[in-house]
């Protein structure tokens, strides 16, 4: 049971950070935003020995010493700048590389949860090897600890839903960076779930999310 429930929770936060997952199907549903963002300025290319995706995931009681956390790293992402702003981009995360980072004492249990995670029980990793995140909206926050607002298109294991996420974005010097506020997703709206509903329940629904994207500009 207990093996059960750590592999349940580690998968909830995984199912967070694993920003948008493609496979070789078609998305499962087409709910998403808009896409009102252009190509049009500057392309900039994404850095993937520094960019990936934070996540954190929960049993019943939200709390750090309850939860499992991890990361996964982007294969792929490009954005565009236009009169010195954001103006759109797109990241692909390979979900190959999801890792849980807790578990420092054990490398066969670590190893042995992150193939569980991988498996048809979580993520698919063979039918859905990428998770991608495509930027709808670029609007500017007026207040707060974060100066902008991304809205965009979050897919994960063929599933795509509208989500946002309040960051913090430099562009300067031909770099842009890109620093995310951690976001509680749902994971059960992207089938990210154990077959076990009663074993599902330990967990909670709610994953935490922080993505960081650092990107130097095409030349």
């Amino acid at each position: 049971m207990k093996k059960n429930i750590l592999s349940l929770l580690v998968a909830a936060s995984v199912g967070l950070l694993t920003l948008n997952s493609c496979g070789k199907d078609k998305p499962l549903t087409s709910e998403s935003n808009e896409v009102t963002t252009t190509n049009e300025g500057q392309a900039y290319v994404l850095d993937t020995a520094t960019s990936k995706i934070e996540w954190k995931g929960y049993k019943v009681v939200k709390s750090d010493n309850t939860s499992h956390f991890g990361d996964i790293k982007f294969e792929s992402g490009e954005i565009t700048v236009k009169d010195g702003k954001l103006e759109s981009g797109k990241f692909v995360a390979n979900m190959n590389t999801l890792a849980n980072r807790d578990i420092t004492d054990d490398a066969e249990k670590s190893a042995k949860l992150d193939g569980h995670l991988k498996n048809e029980d979580f993520f698919e990793v063979e039918k859905f090897p990428t998770s991608s995140f495509e930027i709808t909206k670029v609007t500017e926050a007026t207040e707060g600890d974060y100066n902008t607002l991304l809205d965009g298109n979050l897919t994960i294991k063929g599933i795509t839903k509208p989500v946002q996420f309040k960051a913090n974005v430099k562009v300067e010097e031909g770099k842009v960076s890109i620093k995310t506020e951690p976001t509680d997703i749902k994971r059960e709206d992207f089938g990210v779930k154990f077959q076990m509903p009663v074993a599902n329940g330990v967990i909670k629904n709610e994953v935490t999310v922080h993505v960081s994207i650092d990107a130097s500009q095409l030349k």
